[in-house]
C-alpha cells in the first residue's frame, strides 16, 4: 500500500496553523487531522492558574493527541494528510508548564506514547512576533483566551524557536508570517503552497524561510 505525504503545521497561539490548514487542503488532496483542545476540561482553569491546573490539562492533551495520532498511519495508506500540530508539540508545553516530579511523571508517559507516533514528512512552522500573535488572538476571541497573559504568549514563542531550530526528526519550512495575509491575499497563499511543495520534493532540513 503506497504511503502518501503528511505535512503537520505548526506554530504559537494563534499564528494560524488550523486557518492554512484548511485553506491549502484542496491544493493537496488531503485529509485534515486538526487538534481537538476546546474539549479540554480543564483549559479555561489553566488559563486562568497556570500553576494549580497545568498537570492536568497537560496530559489530557498527551492523550487526547496520542489518541488522534493513532489515525495516522491508517490515513496516509489512502491519502495525503494535513494536520494543524505535531505530537511532538506536547513536550514543548509540558516544559513550558510543569516542574519536578509532574514533569518527570509526564516524561514516562510522553516516552511510552511517542515511540508509536509517525512524524511527519514536512513541518511548516509558521512564526509570528509576540504582538502579532497577541493581535489575532484578540482578533480571534475565543472565550478562554480573553485575559491571555502577554508574557507567557512570548515565552511560548521563544520556546517554539528554540525547539525547531534544533527540530531533527523531520524536514522544517520554516515562514515568517508578519508580513504576509494567505487568508485575505491569494497570492501569498499560493507562494506558501508552492514553497510547501518544493519542500516536499527536497526534502531539506530546515529549508530557508519564506519570502513573499
Amino acid at each position: 500500500m503506497p504511503e502518501y505525504p503528511y505535512i503537520a503545521i505548526e506554530g504559537g497561539i494563534g499564528v494560524g496553523k488550523t486557518t492554512l490548514a484548511r485553506l491549502i487542503q484542496k491544493d493537496f488532496n488531503a485529509e485534515l487531522l486538526l487538534e481537538v483542545f476546546e474539549e479540554n476540561p480543564f483549559l479555561s482553569d489553566f488559563y486562568a492558574d497556570r500553576e494549580k491546573y497545568a498537570f492536568q490539562t497537560q496530559i489530557y492533551f498527551l492523550l487526547s493527541r496520542y489518541q488522534q495520532h493513532r489515525v495516522i498511519e491508517e490515513i496516509i495508506g489512502r491519502a495525503p494528510l494535513i494536520s494543524d500540530y505535531t505530537f511532538a508539540k506536547d513536550r514543548l508545553f509540558a516544559h513550558l508548564n510543569l516542574r519536578g516530579d509532574e514533569l518527570a511523571l509526564y516524561e514516562q508517559i510522553h516516552a511510552i506514547l511517542a515511540a508509536r507516533i509517525p512524524v511527519p514528512n514536512l513541518v511548516v512552522f509558521l512564526r509570528a512576533d509576540t504582538d502579532v500573535l497577541m493581535e489575532r488572538i484578540a482578533f480571534r476571541d475565543r472565550p478562554y483566551e480573553r485575559d491571555m497573559d502577554r508574557d507567557y504568549i512570548d515565552g511560548l514563542r521563544q520556546a517554539y524557536e528554540r525547539f525547531f531550530s534544533t527540530y531533527d526528526q523531520a524536514p522544517v519550512l520554516s515562514i515568517d508570517t508578519n508580513e504576509i495575509n494567505f487568508v485575505r491575499n491569494p497570492q501569498d497563499l499560493r507562494v506558501i503552497v508552492g514553497q510547501i511543495r518544493a519542500a516536499l520534493e527536497k526534502g531539506v532540513r530546515q529549508a530557508s524561510l519564506l519570502s513573499v
